[in-house]
């Protein structure tokens, strides 16, 4: 089964390193999956373990000005102009994305908060990009996210099968948490699941499920070192992890498989 999920969460919580351990599980499974990183820190690349010379020729979609000022028929930073609100964009994942460890990558780059006003070529692309993967294309997609829904329009929430809350012990994370699911109940969006992650024992995962008392949680994964060196020297995040942290990644996935059916 091929879904579409947004994983989203406090910054540094961990989503990228879930994004990726989840996409290449998936991968492994014999799906077609694409990964998309509307994070602005962009770390999805280096948590699938893509080498810095791949890395580097990564032009964010929001950063490509030929293919704005194509699509959208306007000028980066030209003010009172007309340009397409509908831009096609059904070709850019395939033209676009950048294959490792058999995950299609695209990074997308930062984009504008909902509410700042900005109509801009820029957000309207990425925008409509979201939209078309969410609601066209038949791969798998994950969506590695901020800190919020700001990608995620009333429409193209009706498309997603599901939204990870990626939450660690701390009341800073949980108090993010909620008010994602309240952003996320505003666009209509009530498939939300919380992944605790960082867990050092059992009085860690305890605080996170009674912080949640009406959320099922869907996985905990146990802090682990190995996943933090992974980082530090480049490798995916599932290259050396110990037997119960990948455990760990594949109940996650595997209770996901169960819920969308």
């Amino acid at each position: 089964m091929s879904f579409k999920i947004a994983i989203t969460g406090k910054g540094g919580v961990g989503k990228s390193t879930i994004s990726a351990a989840l996409a290449m599980l998936m991968a492994g499974r014999k799906k077609k999956v694409l990964a998309l990183d509307s994070d602005p820190a962009a770390n999805l690349a280096v948590a699938l373990g893509m080498p810095e010379e791949m890395r580097k020729k990564i032009v964010p979609i929001s950063k490509q000005k030929a293919l704005i000022e194509e699509r959208t028929g306007a000028k980066i930073n030209s003010y009172g102009q007309m340009f397409k609100m509908n831009p096609e964009v059904a070709d850019i994942a395939d033209k676009y994305a950048i294959k490792y460890n058999d995950v299609s990558l695209i990074v997308v780059g930062a984009i504008e908060k909902g509410g700042s006003g900005c109509a801009c070529p820029e957000n309207v692309l990425i925008r409509a990009l979201v939209t078309n993967l969410v609601l066209h294309r038949n791969e798998a997609l994950i969506m590695d996210m901020e800190a919020g829904v700001e990608h995620l329009g009333r429409a193209t929430a009706s498309g997603v099968d599901g939204m990870l809350i990626v939450v660690e012990p701390g009341q800073r994370s949980v108090d993010c948490a909620k008010a994602i699911i309240g952003m996320a109940h505003d666009i209509g969006l009530k498939k939300l699941h919380i992944v605790a992650n960082r867990v050092t024992g059992h009085e860690d995962e305890i605080f996170i499920k009674n912080s949640f008392p009406d959320r099922e949680i869907l996985g905990a994964i146990p802090y682990s070192e190995k996943i933090r060196r992974s980082d530090m020297s480049g490798v995916s995040v599932l290259e050396k992890i110990e037997p119960a942290t990948r455990e760990a990644f594949e109940t996650i996935l595997n209770n996901l498989e169960k819920l969308l059916k």
